[in-house]
């Protein structure tokens, strides 16, 4: 990366933190955004650089290092994708061994994991998340593209390998839905702020079971309308590869369509839940018992059949929800 030949104007739009850079260094900028970084330098007289204390090339290389660094720390360098993660076996409540060695997840696959309540399924998912290294009570290991993670999964508060759906979202914060898509683009450092914010909120919309708008305070949401809500904004802006779900099915919200939408983003996604649509849709299942990995199943071809049936029930349902949104009358014939 080099800031040679872009202005000042395109610095701080490519990298807003710059700003922070140039006040801190006591640089006005003001007036010379059509000029480049180099050329603003060149304005200073000798007297100002005596006077100042000024080291031009100082500055353009601590300029370099300082947008580097922030880079790195947003997470927004990696050059390295995440192509697969792997689960090494560990063992059940009772010590005994899970019932496999190792289970590999590719990206844009689907993995549904299913158990009774309190088998140990949220534990899956929190293994995956604090890159577990046998540290955690289920004793499994996890690998990123078959090698053991580096620790800035773990540690970094700007953890972006995983992106978690949890059950219960609350909102805290009493924005607009445009303020906080812009809020999280600009974060994000996204180029056209304005059309990604127009793609979530279209794809959040075509999850949500009752329709919302830019305009709508994020406080005033359905909780199928933040899951959907969220759900759009992890696909299209979350830079996180992996996505774990828990209890989708309770979302209100348009479930296949939503899977759809992360898996189109070539992420991997992991999700616990007890509907057996959302079990068959995925490509393989991960069966709980006892707080311990007990097989892998991967979805047959008979499975597949059933799942047709089992979505056209669906659709069937999802249609008697939206007559009784809209108030209609619920007949034979309907």
């Amino acid at each position: 990366m080099t800031m040679n030949n872009l202005t000042i104007r395109e610095i701080i739009e490519k990298y807003p933190f710059a700003e922070t850079y140039f006040n801190d260094n006591k640089l006005d900028v003001k007036g010379y955004e059509d000029s480049t970084f180099d050329e603003y330098l060149n304005h200073f007289s000798q007297e100002d650089i005596e006077n100042w204390a000024i080291d031009k090339e100082s500055l353009k290389e601590d300029l370099e290092i300082y947008i580097n660094q922030m880079k790195k720390f947003l997470g927004l360098d990696d050059k390295e994708g995440i192509n697969s993660l792997t689960i090494l076996a560990g063992h059940d409540k009772s010590m005994n061994p899970e019932g496999f060695k190792e289970f590999t997840i590719n990206k844009s696959e689907i993995v549904s994991i299913v158990g009774p309540t309190g088998s140990g399924k949220s534990r899956l998912l929190a293994d995956i998340e604090w890159t577990a290294q046998k540290d955690t009570p289920t004793g499994r290991s996890i690998l990123i593209n078959g090698e053991i993670p580096d620790m800035k999964w773990r540690y970094s508060s700007n953890n972006k390998l995983v992106a978690q759906l949890s059950q219960n979202m609350n909102f805290v914060m009493d924005l607009t839905v445009r303020e906080f898509i812009v809020l999280h683009a600009q974060s994000r450092l996204v180029e056209d702020v304005e059309e990604t914010t127009q793609r979530i909120i279209e794809g959040a919309n075509k999850l949500a079971g009752e329709q919302f708008d830019l305009d709508t305070h994020i406080t005033a949401l359905s909780g199928g309308q933040s899951r959907a809500l969220m759900i759009a904004d992890t696909a299209i802006l979350s830079s996180s590869p992996i996505v774990l779900i828990d209890e989708i099915e309770n979302a209100g919200i348009d479930r296949k369509k939503a899977l759809d939408l992360l898996v189109s983003k070539d992420k991997i996604v992991l999700m616990a839940t007890h509907d057996p649509t959302l079990a068959l849709i995925a490509d393989k299942r991960i069966v709980i018992k006892n707080g311990g990995i007990s097989k892998i199943i991967e979805t047959s071809e008979e499975e597949r059949e059933i799942l047709e049936k089992l979505e056209e029930m669906d659709t069937f349902i999802q249609g008697m929800r939206s007559k009784l949104r809209a108030g209609e009358e619920i007949t034979v014939k309907n």
